[in-house]
């Protein structure tokens, strides 16, 4: 099984851009954002996955994750079937010693948000916090990006 431990945190300002060695453009939605699992859709830059992620656990640090590559163009046509609103938005890669956040400035319904995640190799693993990281909102439902397809945060 695969687990995914992860922290998430709003950004302050725009200086990582600066950081970063890697950008992305994503485009996802969702077939399916239960509470207690989803399924999505993923296009990028020139690759296409499919994800299912169960539920978070009490922390919100820790749940399972499975990702498999899939036809680009038929990941395009299930996009199609997706729940109605479409996360668009742009990944940036910032090392940290030797850890990544990855940083996603969000565009159309959820324009001006900005988010970034750190994956773990344990829940209280220790990592540096670079000054343009702002308050954590690890485990807060609301930053997940299954709610943001539902609840977007142009209506916050």
């Amino acid at each position: 099984m695969n687990i995914e431990i992860e922290r998430k945190f709003l950004v302050k300002n725009k200086d990582f851009k600066n950081l970063s060695y890697k950008e992305e453009v994503f485009k996802q939605g969702y077939l399916n954002s239960d509470k207690t699992r989803n399924v999505r859709i993923r296009v990028t830059n020139d690759k296409a996955f499919l994800t299912i992620k169960g539920a978070s656990n009490a922390s919100g640090t820790t749940r399972f994750e499975w990702e498999k590559e899939i036809n680009r163009q038929e990941a395009e046509q299930l996009l199609l079937l997706c729940e109605p609103i479409i996360i668009e938005k742009k990944r940036y890669y910032i090392k940290n010693d030797d850890l990544i956040f990855e940083v996603d400035e969000f565009y159309a319904d959820n324009q001006g948000l900005i988010l970034a995640e750190i994956e773990l190799n344990s829940e209280h693993q220790k990592f540096k916090k670079p000054d343009w990281l702002g308050k954590e909102v690890t485990g807060n439902k609301e930053y997940y990006n299954s709610y943001l397809s539902k609840n977007p945060f142009k209506n916050w």
